[in-house]
C-alpha cells in the first residue's frame, strides 16, 4: 500500500499553534486521499514553532500530486493556527513543497499548490485553472475597496484593524496601538510630566535644550547645536527626512521678486547664484487647526530659495511666508535681523513638517503601497510569480494604515493633537496633492532628474539621490532576473491575464481611474514590467526608509521642525523678538505628543525584516533563489560601502543603506 509522508511547520507567531483537529487530503492527477486526521488534541503537535511528520496511506498511487487540502475543526474554543509550509513525500522518494504562509481561521478547508510560480497561461489541468479562480474569486469578496475620502487612493474596506483578513493583521495588535506606543514613548523620553500642559508655553530655547537633555542622539544632537546655522537649513533639503522638495531652475521665479541689488551682500564672494527654489505652494488655503478653541494656530505657504555656495553647501538666501508677492509678505534675507531671519526660516521648516508627513510620507509611500498590495490580493493568486515576488514588501502595509485610520489621522485622532494640519488639513494636502501625483514621479531615477538634481559634478552631497539610484538599480537588476525566469518573450506578458488585471485594478480602482495620474493600464514588454514591480518593490521598502526613519533625527529639536505654530507669521520686519519666537512655537503638551510621535515612528518593528531577507520560502525554483542570492551579496556590498562613507561623518546618512531598508511599510 502506498504511502506519503507529511510534514507540517507551525509557525513562531504568538499564538500560532492549535489544539484543534486539523485533516489533510492528498489531490493527485490519479486521484485523492480520503481526509486523514493528522494528530488529535492535546497531543502537543502543532506547538509554535513545530514541524511534525506523518504517514498517509493510500490505496494505489496518486499520481503527481496538484493540491494539498487542510482542513482544521474546532476543538473547544476557536484556535487560529498559522502554517508555514507542508512538504509531501511521495512514495518514490521525491518531495513536493506546497508553501502556505498563512492563518487558518473557522473551520475553513485551504487547498495548497506546490511552490513552483506558475503563469495563467502555463496551468495544464483544469484543476489547477479551477483552484486559481476559486482563490481570486474568495479574496475578491474579501479585499474589497473603499474611498476613505474623495480623491484619496482606494483603500481597504475595513473600518478597523480586527476586521481585517486574518493573513494580513498584525501578530499583536498591541504592538501597533498608537496611543500606547506614543504614551510610552512620552513616558520614556522623560517629558510624560508636560505631556497634558496644552496652551503653556516654554519659557526660552533653553527650556527645550534643558528638558530634552536626556534623549539626544548623534544627529539630533548635533541638530540642536546647529540649527540656526544657515548650513543647517540647506543640508537637511539634501539628506533630511524629506529631501524631495528642492528643484533647480534657470530663473528665479516671479511670485518671488527678488532682485540682485537685494541679495549681494549675502552671497559669499565667487559663489554662482545658482537658483533652486522649494516652494510649498501646496500649503495655499489648507486650514489650520481649529480642534482646541483656546490655542489659535497658523500655516504659512513659503518660497525658499537656495543656492550652492563655494564649498558646495546649500545656503538659504531669501524667504517669502506667502505665495502672492506685497508689502505685507516681505522677502527675508540672511542679512535682515537675526530674529525675523531665524523667523522665517522656521516658518519654512514648519511647512516642510507638514508636507513630509502628509504627502511625502503618508500619501506617496503608505497609501500607494495599499494600493499595490489590495490589487495584488485581488487579482494575482498565490502561485503567480509576481505575487510571491511582491508579497513580502507589502507585509503589514494594510494593517498599519488601517490603525492610523482607526487612530491617527482619523477625526478627532492622535494627529489632530500636535499638528497644525489636524482637524482636516491633512486631508485637503493629500487631496491636493493627488491632483499632481503621477506614475512617473514613483521612478526614482526621473523623480530625481524632473527636479534637475542629477549631476553629481553640479550638486555634491546628495546622499538621498546616490544612494537612492544604487539602492534602485540593484531593485530593479533583481526583479529582471526574476521577470526573466517566467516570462521568456514580450508576447508571454501579454497573454498573462493576471498580471494585466492587477495593473489594470491599480489604475481603475485603487487610483480612481485619475487621467493625471498617467498609472498604465496594460503592460506590453517585460521591460515595462520591470520598471512597475521595481516601483512597487522601492517605493515601499527604500522610499519609506528614506523619508520615515530620520524622523527623530531631524524633528525632535522641535524648533528645527515645528508641528504647528500658535502666532501668525510676521507681516513686517522688525517686530520679532524672542519671546515671540518661543510663543509661536507648540507649548508643552503639543511638544510631548509630537516628540512621542516622530519617536514611535522612528523605531523599527520588533523581528524586523530587511531588504533582501525572505525567511518565508514561496519561491521553490533554484533559479529564484540564486536571483535572491546574488541580491543579498550586492546590497551586502552596498551597506558595507555607505559605512566605509558614514565613517567619522557628523552627519552620516544611512538611511538608504540596505541593511537598514525594511522590507514593508509597517511603519
Amino acid at each position: 500500500m502506498p504511502s506519503y509522508t507529511v510534514t507540517v511547520a507551525t509557525g513562531n507567531q504568538w499564538f500560532a499553534g492549535t489544539d484543534d483537529y486539523i485533516y489533510i487530503t492528498l489531490v493527485g492527477t490519479e486521484g485523492c486521499s480520503d481526509k486523514t486526521l493528522l494528530d488529535k488534541p492535546l497531543y502537543n503537535d502543532f506547538e509554535r514553532g513545530a514541524v511534525d511528520s506523518y504517514d498517509v496511506n493510500v490505496g494505489e498511487s496518486l499520481g503527481e500530486i496538484e493540491l494539498v487540502k487542510i482542513e482544521k475543526k474546532k476543538y473547544w474554543v476557536q484556535d487560529d493556527w498559522y502554517c508555514r509550509y507542508i512538504t509531501v513525500k511521495t512514495p518514490a522518494g521525491d518531495y513536493v513543497e506546497f508553501p502556505c504562509f498563512r492563518w487558518l481561521v473557522d473551520d475553513k478547508e485551504v487547498a495548497l499548490r506546490d511552490g513552483k510560480a506558475r503563469l495563467p497561461q502555463n496551468e495544464k489541468t483544469s484543476l489547477g485553472k479551477q483552484h486559481r479562480r476559486k482563490e481570486l474569486e474568495t479574496r475578491q469578496k474579501i479585499y474589497r475597496w473603499k474611498e476613505w475620502h474623495p480623491g484619496f487612493p482606494m483603500s481597504i474596506d475595513a473600518n478597523a484593524h480586527k476586521e481585517l483578513p486574518r493573513d494580513i493583521q498584525f501578530d499583536s495588535e498591541k504592538g501597533v496601538d498608537f496611543v500606547l506606543n506614543y504614551s510610552k514613548a512620552i513616558e520614556n523620553l522623560y517629558v510624560n510630566q508636560f505631556m497634558h500642559m496644552f496652551q503653556s508655553s516654554w519659557g526660552d530655547f533653553g527650556d527645550f535644550e534643558r528638558i530634552f537633555v536626556r534623549i539626544k542622539n548623534t544627529i539630533s544632537e548635533y541638530v540642536m547645536e546647529h540649527w540656526k546655522e544657515d548650513f543647517m537649513f540647506g543640508y537637511q533639503f539634501l539628506n533630511g527626512c524629506n529631501p524631495v522638495t528642492m528643484q533647480k531652475c534657470t530663473k528665479i521665479p516671479d511670485k518671488l521678486p527678488v532682485t540682485s541689488d537685494m541679495v549681494q551682500d549675502c552671497l559669499e564672494r565667487e559663489s554662482s547664484l545658482f537658483p533652486k527654489p522649494t516652494d510649498y505652494d501646496i500649503m495655499e488655503d489648507v486650514s489650520p487647526n481649529a480642534t482646541d478653541p483656546c490655542t489659535m494656530q497658523y500655516l504659512a505657504a513659503p518660497v525658499c530659495l537656495l543656492y550652492k555656495n563655494t564649498q558646495n553647501k546649500i545656503m538659504p538666501l531669501a524667504v517669502q511666508l506667502h505665495q502672492t508677492p506685497g508689502e505685507d509678505n516681505p522677502i527675508f534675507l540672511p542679512s535682515d535681523d537675526k530674529y525675523d531671519w531665524l523667523l522665517a526660516k522656521m516658518w519654512v521648516r514648519s511647512a516642510d513638517f507638514h508636507v513630509h508627513q502628509t504627502v511625502t510620507h503618508l500619501l506617496r509611500t503608505h497609501l500607494i503601497s495599499e494600493v499595490f498590495g489590495i490589487a495584488m490580493f485581488r487579482q494575482l493568486p498565490a502561485v503567480h510569480p509576481v505575487y510571491k515576488l511582491i508579497l513580502p514588501h507589502i507585509r503589514f502595509t494594510i494593517a498599519i494604515n488601517t490603525k492610523a485610520r482607526e487612530q491617527l489621522i482619523c477625526e478627532c485622532g492622535l494627529f489632530d493633537k500636535a499638528n497644525g494640519t489636524g482637524g482636516g488639513g491633512h486631508v485637503q494636502l493629500v487631496q491636493k496633492a493627488m491632483k499632481k501625483f503621477t506614475y512617473k514621479s514613483l521612478i526614482f531615477p526621473e523623480s530625481i532628474k524632473s527636479r534637475g538634481l542629477e549631476s553629481q559634478e553640479d550638486l555634491p552631497y546628495y546622499y538621498y539621490r546616490d544612494d537612492g539610484n544604487k539602492v534602485w538599480e540593484l531593485v530593479k537588476s533583481f526583479v529582471k532576473d526574476v521577470v526573466g525566469i517566467y516570462y521568456d518573450s514580450d508576447e508571454t506578458l501579454q497573454k498573462d491575464v493576471e498580471i494585466q488585471a492587477f495593473v489594470k485594478d491599480v489604475c481603475s480602482f485603487g487610483m480612481q481611474d485619475l487621467d493625471y495620474c498617467e498609472f498604465p493600464k496594460s503592460l506590453k514588454t517585460r521591460e515595462e514590467l520591470t520598471e512597475y514591480l521595481t516601483i512597487v518593490i522601492f517605493t515601499t521598502s527604500a522610499q519609506h526608509a528614506a523619508v520615515n526613519f530620520g524622523q527623530y533625527d531631524w524633528c525632535s529639536w522641535i524648533p528645527n521642525s515645528p508641528s504647528t505654530m500658535r502666532k501668525p507669521p510676521p507681516t513686517k520686519k522688525g517686530q520679532v523678538d524672542i519671546k515671540y519666537i518661543v510663543d509661536s512655537l507648540p507649548d508643552r503638551g503639543r511638544s510631548c505628543w509630537h516628540l512621542g510621535a516622530v519617536w514611535a515612528l522612528s523605531q523599527f518593528q520588533e523581528n524586523e525584516l530587511f531588504l533582501g531577507m525572505y525567511p518565508d520560502e514561496h519561491f521553490t525554483e533554484k533559479p529564484v533563489k540564486m536571483a535572491m542570492e546574488t541580491f543579498r551579496k550586492k546590497l551586502s556590498e552596498l551597506s558595507r560601502e555607505i559605512k566605509a562613507r558614514n565613517e567619522g561623518k557628523k552627519l552620516p546618512y544611512y538611511y538608504l543603506s540596505p541593511d537598514r531598508i525594511p522590507n514593508s511599510v509597517a511603519v
